[in-house]
């Protein structure tokens, strides 16, 4: 058997695959309610992907209360750097939407903003674990920074938020206890 190429299609996933094969279930109105969820997730893709762009051209965005615009100018306003990887290890990284870090009078400011574009209410302890990887990463005890300014931009809003230090040394201790964990569990299986 010749089976037929399809190198256009390298790389892609389809929406109603194989892989994602709970679609079968689903009914009509759960199906285009799927649709609709996976074409919002690429739009959010696309406006974090256009923002990250205004942000390192610092293309300030007409001043209203609209969420992305906020959020945009803002960054600019903090000298942020958009969609940083922050790393502890290969089992645990992630991509903060927004970042900055300076010295102010003395005093160490740690920023980490958040576009949402969904409806779904966000979780400040996404950003919580952004903060405790940098602090892995750059070796800071969070206790040795001033201020550490978490925010989510979602539906015309912006919700402010710093965080207890504790709580983010509690996640550091989380995300090195789990590491291990993770690779210990590894080794054993694929010895």
């Amino acid at each position: 058997m010749i089976f037929n190429k399809h190198s256009e299609l390298a790389g892609r996933h389809a929406t109603i695959s194989a892989s994602k094969y709970h679609w079968i279930n689903y009914s009509n109105e759960k199906f285009i309610q799927w649709v609709k969820t996976q074409m919002a997730a690429a739009q959010g893709t696309k406006l974090h992907n256009i923002a990250a762009l205004l942000i390192e051209m610092a293309l300030k965005q007409p001043r209203n209360t609209k969420t992305f615009n906020r959020y945009v100018n803002d960054c600019i306003g903090y000298r942020m750097k958009p969609e940083q990887v922050l790393f502890y290890s290969v089992n645990c990284f992630g991509t903060a939407d927004a970042i900055s870090f300076e010295e102010v009078d003395g005093a160490f400011i740690l920023r980490i903003f958040d576009l949402k574009t969904g409806v779904s209410k966000a979780d400040m302890r996404q950003l919580m674990v952004y903060a405790a990887l940098f602090c892995l990463e750059y070796d800071f005890v969070p206790f040795e920074i001033g201020t550490i300014e978490l925010r989510i931009y979602q539906n015309d809003d912006v919700e402010i938020f710093e965080p207890a230090k504790e709580d983010i040394t509690f996640i550091m201790d989380r995300i090195k206890t789990f590491d291990s964990m993770l690779t210990d569990v590894v080794k054993e299986l694929t010895a």
